[in-house]
Parts: structure tokens; sequence; C-alpha cells
């Protein structure tokens, strides 16, 4: 399918540096594009297929088309198979738009509200075309970074997900068989735990188990406390259990045992993202200045490394970063009316990760406790108090990152005495904090 008309000569001129502008409204079947070339004025109109074929074939036309130029691409998305395979070309330079300002932007034109996967791509094409200024290209950072930050994110939705089957895991004991959180130790998310329920999803199955299997069993899972051997085995002896009814065992013993089967089969596998986590991290040449944050530990460093990356010009100041990562609040102002809350639009994980490791770095930086407790006496909640310290952590870290240099807290301190003229840390950290937020610009 191909259409095409003119386009309004008093658009503003195209940049020499791009062959031709193209606006893609991707699909998971086929995906709606228009086309404009540099020095043209018609619009080309077509549809393509969602298969590598069909892709290569087209980039190939494109660059016979427009030989030594490159083609600039407005796509909504800033991941998935269509970015992946327009990024393997050179010529191709891909302008991820964000699914909401292209939502507000097609309001604004259209205020039906109509939508149309070819108008999609028209709106794409202008956005691009009248308002780059407001786009940033994509420019991928090295491979180790970024396999390591997609490794990050894997591992977390992995582990949310453990989290979510322990939950339900937790659900289905309550109704029959509490007596085994306190025979697995407490922890359902062990290899143990795991185990102990696929062979025994009851408390009638495992009293019927000799106490020699029982002990047998905890010994192989290095469970050897006598004592604490004692002291369940004995719990197993005298417990009650909470029903007899048969058509609740039947049904919440299955679901246990599919529950720890599912955990059972996560537990190597959250392991091997450790490993190659651990791994990636520690050849990376930035290695050193996040592995020195108290409190970021293996799990946190690898994700504040990915979150900044290693172009030093992604961020030219430490207030951007703060923004991008929506730790820094936004400020909504009209008339006498003044609102200011927490950044909805953001990389939510990108926020969650600073959020984390600002609360780890309470219990191993002294500075970092004194910021908090300062806030909650003001009465600031829990997780606001998080945040604003984490902004002021952005701060550091985005000057170590751009010094390369490694957290040094003796440093830190003295250039804050330096700087404060010797006053209570408590006081400075918190003014130092304050006046920070109040420079905030929203982008």
């Amino acid at each position: 399918m191909n259409e095409s008309n003119e386009l309004n000569p008093s658009n503003l001129p195209a940049s020499s540096e791009y062959g031709a502008f193209v606006g893609v409204d991707w699909g998971d079947q086929e995906h709606a594009v228009s086309l404009r070339a540099a020095n043209g004025t018609v619009i080309e109109r077509l549809t393509l297929q969602q298969t590598p074929e069909a892709l290569a074939q087209w980039v190939s036309a494109l660059r016979t088309r427009f030989p030594n130029q490159k083609i600039a691409i407005a796509v909504e998305q800033s991941r998935g198979p269509l970015l992946s395979g327009l990024t393997q070309y050179e010529h191709i330079v891909p302008f991820p738009v964000n699914p909401k300002s292209l939502a507000r932007f097609r309001e604004a034109i259209y205020p039906s509200r109509s939508k149309d996967d070819l108008r999609d791509a028209d709106l794409l094409l202008e956005f691009l075309l009248k308002h780059r200024d407001h786009l940033r290209p994509w420019q991928p950072d090295t491979v180790q970074t970024r396999q390591l930050a997609l490794l990050n994110e894997q591992r977390r939705h992995f582990v949310d997900f453990r989290t979510c089957l322990t939950n339900q895991l937790l659900a289905h004991l309550k109704m029959i068989f509490p007596q085994a959180i306190a025979l697995v130790g407490g922890d359902l998310t062990s290899p143990m735990a795991a185990d102990f329920l696929k062979k025994w999803p009851s408390l009638q199955e495992v009293q019927k188990v000799s106490p020699s299997d029982l002990r047998k069993f905890y010994y192989g899972h290095n469970s050897r406390s006598k004592d604490l051997i004692a002291e369940r085995l004995e719990l197993t002896k005298n417990a009650v259990a909470l029903t007899t009814d048969p058509a609740l065992l039947a049904a919440h013993s299955l679901a246990i045992q599919t529950l720890a089967s599912q955990l059972a089969a996560l537990h190597p596998f959250i392991d091997k993202y450790d490993a190659q986590i651990a791994e990636l991290f520690a050849a990376h040449p930035d290695a050193l200045i996040f592995d020195s944050l108290p409190g970021a530990g293996p799990t946190l460093a690898p994700r504040l490394l990915t979150a900044l990356g290693t172009d030093r010009a992604r961020f030219p100041s430490a207030v951007q970063l703060s923004c991008y990562t929506g730790i820094a609040p936004v400020t909504e102002q009209s008339g006498n009316s003044k609102w200011v809350h927490i950044r909805w639009s953001c990389p939510k994980f990108l926020r969650q990760s600073w959020h984390e490791f600002a609360n780890c770095s309470i219990r191993f930086c002294p500075w970092a406790r004194d910021c908090y407790d300062q806030y909650r006496k003001r009465n600031i909640a829990h997780h606001e108090a998080i945040r604003k310290l984490a902004f002021k952590w952005q701060r550091i870290v985005w000057r170590m990152w751009q010094n390369r240099q490694p957290y040094a807290e003796a440093y830190y301190e003295a250039a804050l005495l330096k700087k404060r003229g010797l006053k209570t840390s408590a006081t400075q950290h918190q003014a130092d904090s304050l006046s920070g937020e109040q420079k905030i610009k929203n982008p």
C-alpha cells in the first residue's frame, strides 16, 4: 500500500544532515510508514510487514535511494523489536518518541481523538520535522553497559515474580499448613523451602515421615544445628492440623506443590543472573566508582552504573539526572495555586534504583543517617525523606561519575565543613538539600 501527497511548503526546512525523514507507527503485525525526502515536499506512505526480511529489504532500499546519507526515523518506543532491528544499520538514526507525547500531540491536532495508524505515522513525521530539537537521537551505550542494564532489569523482574509466587504460596499454607513456615526456617524463597513443600505439602504428609528421614533432609540442605533440628522435629510431632477437610487439603496441597516447583525452577536462574551481572560489573571500567558507594552492594552498584551509563555528555548536570530519573519533584503552578509532587513520567526502574540505594545508605553512611533523621524530625514521610536523600546522593554520584573518582566520605565531609563554615553537620545537610531542590527547574 503506497500513498503520497504534497506537504505544506511553509514547513521548516529540513537539515541537510539527513537524506530523508520517516515516521513509523509500529504494530505487532505491520508498521505504518510516512516518509519525506529532505529536498522534497511529498509524503510517501506505505505499510511494512513486521518481519526481519521485510525490514532489511526496506532499509536496503533506503540506502540505495539516499546513498551516503543518514535516515532519521521517529518511532513510538524506546525499545522493542522494531528499534532493535533498526539500530543494526549504521545509516539509520532512530528518534524515540514518548507514547504520551504522541498521544497529546494527536489530541492537540485532532480533538475528536480519532486514531489511525497512517495518521499517527504522519504525526511522528511532523514531530520529527518541526520539533526535532525536543527529541534526542538514540545513541547506544557500550555493549557491556547495555547488556548489564538489561540483565539488571530482567533480574529484578524475576525477583518480583518470585515474590509474587511466594505470596501466593504463603496464602495457601495459611489455609492448611501454617506450621510449614517454621519448619522451613521462615524463608519461603529458599531452595530448602521449595524442596520441603514439594515433598510434604501438608502437615498430614510430613507427620508420616520418620524423624530420621526429616533429619537427613535438613542435613542435605545445610541445616545442621542439632538444637534447631530437634525443635523442628518436636514441632512436627506435636502440631495439630488446622483442618482435616479432604476438599481443602487436596486443592491447596496441589497448589502448594505447583508453586513450590515454580520457585525451585526459578532459583538457579536468578543465581545465573547474579553471576553474569557480577562478572560484567567487575570488568566494567566504571565499576570502582559505584562499588565504592556505601550501601550499594553487589545488586545496587551495577544498577546505578547503568542508570548513568558511560557517555559523560548524556547528563550535563546533576539536576538533569535527577529530573530524568524521577527523583526531582515537579512543580505545578496556576494563578495563586502551587503544587509540588513526585515526578510521575520517568523510568520507574531507575527511580526505584536510586530510592533503594538512598534507603540502604542510611545504615552505612553516618551523614546520610543524620540527614534522613533531620527530615523525619520535620514530620516528612519516610519515602519523601528517602527521595530527598536520593536527590542529594545524585549530586555526589554525578560528580564522582564526571571525575571518574570513587567515593571518599572523609573528603566529602571535609568539603562540607569548609563550605559551611564548620556548622553542625545535621543543619548543613538539611540546608544543602533544601537549597538544591529549590534550584530545580522543570525541563
